[in-house]
């Protein structure tokens, strides 16, 4: 079938990006789904640090490429032996499509799934295959998914029905930001009723954990950004202090307020002075955890005696550490019951055309969630 999507075809251009345009719109052709693949109308698409990575070279994919992996659609076309789906079903996509064979997908640990993992950096889907392509030059998917496009093929393994009374644009942020986030604080962290918890990084995941943390009892929450637009909505949505992290006594001023740091830390900003910050302003015996997503070079340096002599714990959270079959619905459940209310994370709605000015806008950090709505 023909289709409009947002091709990635030369990594790292020059910003703005609304002038050097690194996603073209482009219509592309997608072949019908393979065994035990499903066809997608993409109808809502959020906007990732995860894709900018991609856009400026810091994780690189394979080129040329069709961006997205957050997002929520209809179920259209089924391959053979799909039997966990029916066509007209509402689904979010996951971005890891675990194969429920291999070593960590047994463990019970399907966000971390060695065929997934080699397929997504190979920008196919889990079998291999690839099902888009233009002129006979065949497009790469990224993360499984490919989701700024108006169709997808995904695998079976990676779509999570939900209910229907659920908007497309709420839904999709349910695919990473949410599902990050809150899992975060769920399965990682393993928040206990009254620890005190940091935020470090404001966009949709870190957002989404800051309102896990108040759902999981927390007993002050802290915000802390480099945008103090983004703090004030922080304040908004449950945050009991907020601290801007350029300032340069940001450490000093957090752990006096909290009498010597928090018990968790969770930096979500995909950055590693973000990370660095997260550290230091952990407490003794507390634990810090590394939610964002940077590239492969991002490196910390940790004082070794530190982690001894305080009893210092440092844990890596990828997906948030989720079982997305089991974890998303629960997460839509506490949204239909107001006690999650990532409606209020969008800050933009947009159309192709609007992409790339959308990552100069993520780049500002001047946004916290946009959506592109086909």
């Amino acid at each position: 079938m023909k289709m409009r999507a947002a091709v990635l075809r030369k990594i790292g251009m020059d910003q703005p990006y609304a002038e050097s345009r690194p996603l073209k719109i482009e219509e592309v052709d997608l072949d019908s789904p393979g065994p035990n693949e499903v066809l997608i109308q993409i109808k809502a698409a959020g906007l990732c640090h995860s894709d900018l990575v991609a856009i400026d070279g810091e994780r690189a994919k394979p080129v040329p490429i069709v961006l997205g992996h957050e997002a929520a659609g209809i179920v259209v076309e089924l391959g053979s032996g799909v039997d966990a789906v029916a066509v007209g079903d509402h689904v979010v996509p996951s971005y890891v499509a675990s194969c429920g064979r291999c070593d960590m997908c047994r463990e019970g640990r399907p966000a971390l799934c060695i065929p997934a993992t080699k397929a997504n950096a190979e920008g196919t889907l889990i079998g291999g295959s690839k099902r888009l392509h233009k002129n006979g030059e065949m497009l790469f998917h990224h993360s499984g998914v490919a989701a700024f496009a108006e169709y997808a093929v995904v695998s079976q393994n990676a779509v999570i029905k939900i209910d229907k009374s659920i908007p497309f644009d709420h839904a999709a942020l349910f695919g990473c930001a949410v599902a990050t986030g809150v899992g975060s604080v769920i399965n990682t962290a393993n928040i206990k009723p009254g620890d005190s918890v940091a935020v470090v990084g404001l966009g949709g995941v870190g957002l989404s954990a800051l309102l896990a943390a108040g759902m999981a009892g927390a007993g002050r929450i802290i915000a802390v950004d480099v945008n103090d637009d983004k703090l004030q909505l922080a304040r908004q949505l449950g945050a009991h202090l907020s601290f801007n992290a350029t300032s340069a006594s940001c450490v000093e001023d957090l752990r006096s307020a909290t009498g010597g740091g928090v018990h968790i830390a969770i930096e979500t900003a995909g950055a590693a002075k973000a990370l660095d910050l997260a550290f230091k302003i952990t407490r003794r015996g507390g634990s810090t955890v590394a939610a964002g997503m940077p590239g492969p070079d991002a490196s910390i340096t940790l004082p070794h005696l530190c982690l001894a002599n305080e009893e210092r714990t440092i844990k890596g959270s990828y997906m948030g550490s989720c079982v997305p079959s089991r974890d998303i619905p629960r997460y839509i459940d506490l949204f239909r019951n107001g006690k999650l209310p990532i409606d209020r994370l969008t800050s933009h709605k947009i159309g192709f055309e609007e992409l790339n000015e959308a990552f100069d806008r993520m780049v500002e950090g001047s946004a916290v969630r946009q959506i592109l709505v086909l």
